[in-house]
């Protein structure tokens, strides 16, 4: 999911922090322990607080891959990055960037007990460092050198006997060209490695899937590698999940289960105008969470948090792809699942690597009923200009159910039209007791959406 464009992002409120780590407290025993941090942004940087309140020192290891997304910091990860024990730089081997976090460690007299994966860029390197320096992860022999890579995933699902999507994966297109030959249109094309739909095409002919299969072969994408590989798949319709997990020693506890609020807009098939969480006593959540565990295993992911897409279709689950770290979008989530069932998919990740008691203690799925109502908004732009002012932001913090916003457009910011997850303006959170305010309430931001009163804006010749 999507990164905002700003350093800072998020309320710089203690309103966020507060509802995600209630129940924190400074510890001096664990102060000698340090926990590594692999590309800590956007969620993945709220994982340092909670760390930190836990007692554990805590390092930033950024990987060559992280690029512009390490200033995607959210607000609410209060004290970071100031508070890192130290930033170490990936270096050209894995053996060297191992005896670069030692010596790190070592300066500090500290001593280096867990490495979690903290942005989706960083999922190889996590991989390939717990197993070198023998620390919990998730191993990379049989093929799982990099479970980032969705042919790599639907391949694995195949094997085990799981519903996967049929695709073509290559380089050239000579080396897909067959699949478009004898698959019904449209398809979808993306690259193996991105992240918030970041390239991500339904292309409805073969002429418009070979345009943007070139187009990402010579582009460098947001999550992904220069010259990787893109895949074809066939499009799978239905409705599509979110299933969270977090895993120890191959243990999969369910954090919450998810549903998008996927649409057309602006020209792109798959605009996310928010989420809302669904009962785990519900079927559908049943079968999705037996499907994702079963993904889980195909893949031998065995520990830390999995953020897994999944598409119901008429004939049931398949997956869409699993990122082998916590939910995105900055965290701004947090609250609801605070609120909703008492812990986050953050806090039970800090659980799996340096508290077996406390993960232990973690039901198998959440709670139903949930212990409040509620469901994430992401607002989407139709309009472009530069931003002169704010209003809807203000009046967003003003309805009855408003629990927290993200801002991620400015003052002086120029306004795109949302065509993915990165376009995103903000990102709010809404909780009420009734049903009826919520729904007033999401009526009233999309109202402000379609007028484009949101923002006032300074209008550029030829925007709409």
């Amino acid at each position: 999911v999507a990164q905002a464009s700003s350093a800072q992002i998020g309320e710089p409120s203690f309103l966020l922090a507060a509802m995600c780590f209630p129940d924190a407290r400074e510890s001096s025993a664990t102060a000698h322990q340090c926990v590594v941090l692999v590309d800590p942004y956007s969620t993945g940087a709220m994982l340092a607080p909670e760390l930190a309140q836990r007692g554990f020192t805590v390092m930033a290891l950024w990987t060559d891959e992280a690029g512009e997304n390490r200033n995607h910091i959210p607000k609410a990860a209060k004290g970071f990055p100031e508070k890192y024990l130290t930033e170490v730089e990936e270096t050209l081997t894995l053996a060297d960037t191992a005896k670069a976090l030692g010596a790190a460690a070592g300066e500090f007299g500290a001593e280096i007990i867990a490495i979690i994966c903290g942005g989706e860029t960083g999922v190889k390197v996590t991989d390939a460092l717990a197993e070198h320096m023998g620390l919990r992860g998730n191993s990379t022999q049989n093929g799982m050198e990099n479970r980032r890579d969705k042919c790599v995933q639907q391949e694995a699902v195949a094997r085990a006997g799981l519903r996967s999507v049929r695709s073509a994966c290559g380089k050239t297109w000579d080396e897909v060209a067959a699949f478009t030959r004898t698959e019904e249109f449209p398809i979808i094309v993306k690259p193996v490695e991105s992240a918030g739909s970041d390239g991500v095409k339904l292309c409805h002919t073969p002429e418009e899937a070979r345009e943007h299969f070139h187009l990402l072969m010579i582009s460098q994408r947001k999550c992904g590698s220069q010259c990787a590989a893109v895949l074809l798949q066939e499009f799978l319709r239905g409705k599509e999940y979110i299933v969270d997990h977090v895993s120890r020693d191959g243990v999969h506890k369910t954090t919450l289960v998810w549903v998008y609020d996927r649409r057309p807009a602006n020209g792109s098939d798959f605009v996310c105008f928010g989420q809302q969480c669904v009962l785990a006593d519900e079927p559908v959540a049943q079968q999705l969470i037996a499907y994702t565990r079963g993904v889980l295993d195909a893949l031998n992911i065995t520990n830390g948090a999995t953020h897994t897409e999944v598409m119901m279709t008429p004939t049931g689950p398949c997956l869409v792809e699993v990122n082998s770290r916590c939910h995105g979008a900055a965290g701004s989530w947090m609250p609801l699942a605070q609120a909703m069932t008492g812990y986050t998919q953050v806090s039970a990740c800090v659980d799996a690597f340096v508290d077996v008691n406390a993960f232990d203690r973690l039901p198998d799925v959440p709670r139903s009923p949930f212990l409040a109502s509620g469901q994430v908004v992401m607002t989407v732009s139709f309009h472009e200009g530069l931003i002169e002012a704010t209003p809807g932001f203000q009046k967003i913090r003003a309805l009855k159910s408003f629990l927290s916003l993200q801002e991620n457009l400015h003052v002086g910011d120029q306004l795109q039209k949302t065509v993915d997850l990165f376009g995103i303006t903000g990102m709010c959170v809404l909780v009420h007791s009734d049903a009826e305010v919520l729904k007033s309430d999401v009526a009233a931001i999309r109202k402000m959406e379609a007028e484009g009163s949101l923002f006032r804006l300074s209008v550029t010749p030829g925007s709409a």
